[in-house]
């Protein structure tokens, strides 16, 4: 395969160093990624430069991860207008290996392979270097003209943001530089890779190779992502979609995706799965002659559920869809667990109620209507009850005298009530 080639098609390749191309096609070569360890999981965002990462090991090229141990306590200036908080040594530990068994899912980092990937972080290498040895083997051979000609630069300093840029932040392309620099001499790395906002902070490590090395070393990047309607890719009312299943629900991962717009799709199909070509084609092209049918959303949907997660956890995520949109029973309802039951009922309105008042039954007209406001009476609850109009844990309830214990719990804890088709209460009683 022919990773620029592959990178084209996907929809995935921005900005390229002339000679990149050529040096890919003659020899295997070690790239690397910068990922900041700035929370204990990836998020969405992080996604495309993992899948270029994945698409460079499959074309049979070394991948390197660097988590940036040392550069995630500055805070890189590109495309913030804030500078970031600082993190400790061991809050970024833990971030790190939190990363890696993330990323196990992607890349191969068995010691078998040749082009194994590896993880590193660029604090092992840092923390010795001292201020002065930095600037006298490092600093001196990169211009502060050269350095303020970045983008990332100019728009701090003429005043697009009103924070300023300290003097902190206005050396992270050195030191990303140095990055580069260091695994050029330690693991034969002539290419760094990231997304288009990295330019600036890629060629300066590919210039401080230059002058130090007297030797070549290539950049390139694929762009960022957005949603057709021009916002940022990746972010709900709620805040980042994580790859982890405890910040984010298999569930709610499933539905991100499976909500896309038919135009995002059709992009986002290439970039985050590793589907070929003909296939992709095949189903947007199915899509477009029946879009109502949301084949390629759904298919979208399940490549990257079940790569980030597992096909089990799919399984449950179209489960947990089908209790909402579909005919859905009381065992599905059972078998999910509960922080997919929470994530679905999100928003829902929500009542407490006191264990011991199930231990011998109570009624649903008083559970209804007493123990919490669901009806405003127990007359119009009757009503509804006796026109078909409601279900308890997916089952239609029809007899008002019959007994709610603590057998009808969910996961020994929840009742779900629906009114109607639409409207939906979760019962937690504790």
């Amino acid at each position: 395969m022919n990773f620029v080639e592959e990178l084209r098609w996907r929809g995935m390749l921005h900005d390229i160093m002339p000679g990149t191309e050529d040096i890919l096609k003659k020899e295997c070569i070690t790239a690397y990624v910068g990922i900041d360890p700035t929370a204990d999981s990836l998020h969405i965002g992080h996604l495309c430069s993992v899948m270029m990462l994945k698409h460079f090991q499959r074309c049979g090229h070394k991948p390197i991860v660097l988590v940036g141990g040392a550069t995630g306590m500055i805070g890189d200036p590109s495309g913030k207008s804030d500078e970031r908080n600082l993190l400790d040594e061991d809050t970024l530990r833990h971030n790190q290996e939190a990363i890696r068994l993330q990323l196990q899912k992607f890349l191969d980092f068995g010691d078998d392979a040749p082009n194994a990937a590896e993880l590193v972080n660029n604090y092992d290498w840092m923390k010795d270097v001292t201020f002065l040895d930095f600037t006298r083997n490092i600093g001196k051979h990169i211009t502060v003209n050269y350095m303020m000609s970045k983008d990332s630069v100019k728009r701090r300093l003429n005043g697009e943001f009103s924070a300023g840029m300290s003097f902190t932040e206005f050396t992270y392309q050195l030191l990303q530089g140095f990055d580069f620099l260091h695994l050029y001499r330690t693991k034969n790395c002539k290419l760094q890779m990231g997304g288009s906002d990295q330019w600036g902070n890629i060629t300066t490590g590919t210039e401080l190779i230059r002058r130090i090395e007297q030797s070549e070393a290539f950049a390139l990047t694929c762009p960022l992502i957005t949603k057709a309607d021009g916002t940022k890719f990746g972010k709900t009312e709620t805040g980042n979609i994580w790859l982890s299943a405890e910040y984010t629900s298999p569930y709610k991962f499933y539905q991100f995706w499976l909500n896309t717009a038919d135009e995002d799709a059709e992009r986002y199909i290439r970039i985050f799965t590793e589907l070929p070509h003909d296939e992709i084609a095949a189903l947007v092209a199915e899509h477009k002659n029946a879009p109502h049918e949301r084949k390629l959303q759904r298919r979208l949907a399940e490549e990257v559920t079940v790569m980030v997660h597992s096909h089990e956890a799919l399984q449950m995520a179209v489960e947990a869809s089908a209790i909402l949109f579909g005919n859905a029973t009381k065992e599905m309802l059972s078998r999910i667990d509960e922080q997919t039951l929470l994530s679905l009922f999100e928003g829902v309105p929500r009542f407490t109620i006191d264990k011991g008042l199930l231990q011998s039954g109570v009624q649903p007209l008083t559970l209804l209507a007493e123990l919490t406001n669901i009806f405003p009476s127990k007359g119009e609850a009757r009503k509804t009850i006796q026109a078909n109009g409601l279900s308890l844990n997916k089952e239609k309830l029809t007899d008002i005298d019959r007994l709610i214990g603590l057998d009808s719990l969910i996961g020994d804890k929840y009742l779900i009530v629906q009114k109607g088709k639409k409207n939906y209460y979760c019962i937690i009683v504790e």
